[in-house]
């Protein structure tokens, strides 16, 4: 039996009918590098049954204390049972991206049974019609309450779930399993008498510890030493009051472009995230007519266990605030401010008392905030709070490894999050095989039409790769074009100075006009060269001209020219652009037959 931290209660105590508590994913496997070819429902029930057994906290239940006057514990179920917690369903005829989406969307949106333990799994067969997805496919969608796992120690249940090859050898060791004998009221009510005393200097000692830390930033941001958090942006669709419903969809990118752009831009792979999801919401609501002329801002999760340590919460997590510039039109100017916003925020976001406000919500008693919190979310209070942060944008590096379950290997796999009172979209990005996903999840009623805003995720990476990789080609072609023409400058000039030196002893033999072959075989490519580079050709030819008309001296007698210097010719400039990224929605037009199904 174990006590939850302060932050796993605060996930225990938001939990709301309209705002459930869990994370998800959707994973998509490819059944024929299974042994045989194929893969059982049994099989894969049997692979979970057996690696669990090492993850005692997947098999830990909530025991709420009487009266909620402390926080819950973990116990061991002793009536733990498998086969509760995977079920197995199939998607009707097609069986498409689409439908796939609205089936994780429903079950997304289902609070989890909060009496046993807080996990569910989902095998989905039936994927007859989404491109780029192996015949045969299944999918396996899991989500797990947030007091569980955070974003960073997910990994522990894809460890659990996931083998590194097709058939690994079967474990042969004996595992014990122990459980709990659940705690009685009267123990339960004495230990929450003791840790009330206990907390009471603890939270005396945080109070002390939180105005230092709150008097420090304030001085920061007086002194200008800090920049503000942007929690003054406007209010939008996406602040609206959470409802029950979800909406999900998913964009997946090339992992080799996404670095690309970010190697052209000289910025980080979460940058350029943050730029598409800055881009699609801008693009999402200019279409609606409700884009504001100040920046919107979201949320940033931060892992703290590589900066605090490791602590008794299974989260360990806090975040920051930073501004998209959604009023910047143009891609990379955008790009540039996110970089400034993001390294701003990560800098000195740390040192903000703002990072950790999650923990206020896990510090006091359920009984103290439970309804406190169902107030603030049935009354819709988050319209009267100025702080409008749009949503959470995190970013979670997958494994650089193929993984398989039950011998089928995953191909793709797709993050989501969770919705919180006054931000209605989560956006989460996963690499991982080679691909960069990034998931949209939202409340229905702010994105009805989840397909739209991922399109303008698509269009937003084209516009941003185009001109980040054409900008990075200009920008070479200048230095080679500046390079190749260089001595072609500096030659007439030294030519001229030693003519007025020698012009005393002898005259000097008229120099051959020297021709810029370098300029001129620039300027014969005007159709493949770009604006600017052409700019710098006619600058550097004019300067070449003044040069020789300068450089001319006085007429002399006849004498042998001398060797004409060689003119080394300007580089070609390259700026074919990479292949278009695809796009992961079905063609429905023809639908193929059913095959029986392999899971049985």
């Amino acid at each position: 039996m174990k006590q939850l931290g302060i932050i796993d209660s605060a996930f225990v105590n938001l939990e709301h009918p309209h705002t459930p508590q869990h994370i998800g994913g959707l994973g998509i496997y490819d059944q024929s590098t299974a042994p045989g070819g194929s893969v059982r429902f049994k099989g894969v029930i049997a692979n979970f049954e057996q690696r669990l057994l090492k993850q005692p906290i997947f098999r830990a239940r909530l025991v709420h204390t009487p009266g909620g006057f402390d926080r819950p514990y973990w116990v061991q179920d002793a009536n733990f049972d498998v086969e509760f917690h995977i079920r197995h369903i199939a998607l009707p005829k097609p069986g498409d991206w689409r439908q796939l989406c609205i089936l994780v969307s429903r079950l997304h949106a289902r609070p989890l049974d909060m009496s046993r333990p807080l996990w569910e799994v989902y095998i989905i067969e039936g994927l007859d019609n989404i491109v780029d997805v192996p015949e045969g496919a299944f999918a396996i969608y899991t989500k797990m309450h947030h007091s569980l796992v955070d974003g960073a120690g997910g990994a522990s249940f894809m460890s659990a779930i996931h083998d590194l090859e097709p058939n690994p050898k079967p474990n042969t060791e004996r595992t014990t399993i122990t459980v709990d004998t659940p705690p009685t009221p009267g123990y339960l009510a004495a230990a929450a008498t003791v840790n009330q005393v206990k907390n009471t200097f603890k939270m005396a000692k945080g109070a002390a510890g939180l105005a230092k830390d709150i008097g420090k930033f304030a001085l920061g941001l007086a002194r200008k030493e800090i920049p503000m958090p942007p929690i003054s942006a406007p209010k939008t669709r996406f602040n609206k009051p959470v409802g029950p419903y979800r909406a999900f969809d998913a964009a997946e990118f090339s992992l080799e472009e996404i670095k690309a752009v970010k190697n052209a831009a000289d910025c980080k792979v979460n940058d350029v995230v943050l730029a598409i999801v800055s881009g699609a919401m801008r693009r999402y609501l200019d279409n609606l007519g409700e884009l504001p002329e100040k920046s919107l801002a979201v949320s940033v999760p931060l892992n703290m266990r590589t900066r605090r340590g490791v602590t008794e919460d299974n989260n360990q997590i806090g975040s920051v605030f930073l501004e998209l510039h959604t009023h910047i039109k143009d891609p990379l100017e955008r790009l540039r401010a996110i970089m400034k916003s993001s390294s701003d925020a990560k800098s000195h976001g740390e040192s903000s008392p703002l990072v950790d406000a999650l923990k206020v919500t896990g510090m006091f008693s359920p009984a103290l905030t439970k309804p406190f919190i169902n107030m603030y979310i049935n009354n819709q209070l988050t319209r009267h709070v100025p702080a409008n942060i749009s949503g959470v944008v995190s970013n979670v590096a997958g494994p650089p490894f193929p993984l398989y379950t039950a011998g089928a290997k995953m191909v793709r796999y797709y993050g989501m999050g969770l919705l919180t009172p006054g931000m209605g979209i989560f956006n989460l990005a996963f690499t991982s095989n080679g691909l960069l996903t990034l998931s949209l999840l939202a409340d229905r009623d702010t994105v009805s039409d989840p397909s739209t805003f991922v399109g303008f995720m698509y269009e937003t990476f084209e516009e941003l790769k185009e001109a980040a990789l054409n900008r990075r080609s200009d920008e070479e072609a200048a230095e080679q074009v500046k390079d190749n023409v260089a001595p072609l400058v500096k030659k007439p000039r030294v030519a001229a100075s030693a003519a007025k030196k020698a012009k005393a002893t002898a005259p000097a033999p008229k120099a051959p006009p020297r021709k810029a072959k370098a300029v001129k075989t620039s300027a014969s490519k005007r159709k493949q060269a770009s604006k600017k580079q052409l700019e710098a050709v006619s600058s550097v030819a004019a300067e070449v001209k003044q040069a020789e008309n300068t450089a001319k001296p006085a007429p002399a007698s006849k004498a042998k020219p001398p060797a004409k210097a060689p003119v080394r010719k300007a580089a070609k400039t390259n700026g074919k652009g990479s292949e278009s990224v695809t796009s992961i929605f079905a063609d429905v037009d023809a639908e193929p037959a059913r095959k029986e199904s392999a899971l049985h």
